[in-house]
């Protein structure tokens, strides 16, 4: 029999660890951080930081944190729906898990990251005086979240891919102003860095978030649902335990 190819979910090598789950998402925080990097880039040839400075930046990176719990909450819902029916339980996974992974991705790791490169980062977390603009992103998360998980199971599955490219993007924009504007001015010197400590600050707090967080919760839940393949990247991945079934017929 012809084995078709298909994601890295699709064989033994990524069969939902938390290791391999990092692996397999890394593709998504290279290309995001990469557009991250272009975006910055155009920005900062048009002036951004002479005319608008600090101010232009700030806004941005609010911009792109707000917009990043959004995804963050709608995708932690999906995936958690997928293996629990206890929406309520879901609920509070999905809107603690947004508020503590955005803020560690988006704040703390990169205040950590440029203070290793040497950079003088001024802490800003806007939690506590940005409130009123966060509750209604994290209402419209839930929301979207919710009416996702209303449908079929394999619909699911591809918009917890797309939430999650969306996630990433948003994040890696988000961490990317926050470094420049709270201090890492000269960015472009050390762009080499500056990309790896990205990759390592997006990848992992967004995949706790969007896979590994909701699937454990879910599955210790009472409500549980029953699948017959409880590798996380089979049940995240719509296509892959397809693939994995005709791969393991091949072998007989």
């Amino acid at each position: 029999m012809v084995h078709k190819k298909g994601n890295c979910h699709d064989h033994a090598h990524c069969n939902g660890s938390i290791l391999e789950e990092l692996i397999c998402h890394t593709p998504y925080a290279i290309l995001s951080v990469a557009v991250g990097l272009i975006v910055l880039s155009f920005l900062s040839y048009g002036g951004l930081g002479k005319s608008h400075g600090h101010g232009g930046l700030h806004t941005l990176f609010h911009s792109f944190h707000f917009l990043h719990i959004l995804f963050a909450t709608a995708g932690s819902l999906v995936t958690f729906s997928r293996f629990s029916s206890n929406m309520i339980k879901g609920f509070i996974v999905s809107l603690l898990s947004a508020l503590f992974f955005c803020t560690l991705s988006d704040v703390i790791l990169p205040y950590v990251a440029g203070r290793m490169l040497g950079v003088a980062m001024h802490f800003h977390i806007c939690f506590i005086e940005e409130l009123h603009n966060i509750i209604p992103f994290l209402g419209i998360g839930l929301l979207n979240g919710f009416i996702a998980s209303k449908h079929a199971h394999a619909t699911k599955g591809y918009y917890s891919v797309i939430a999650h490219s969306a996630h990433i993007l948003t994040s890696s924009l988000a961490s990317l102003f926050y470094m420049v504007g709270e201090g890492f001015v000269h960015w472009h010197e050390q762009m080499g860095l500056l990309y790896i400590v990205l990759l390592i600050v997006v990848v992992i707090p967004c995949t706790l978030a969007d896979v590994i967080v909701p699937v454990f919760f879910a599955q210790t839940s009472n409500d549980a649902k029953k699948h017959t393949d409880k590798s996380i990247g089979s049940a995240y991945f719509p296509g892959s335990r397809k693939v994995n079934e005709e791969h393991t017929a091949g072998k007989h």
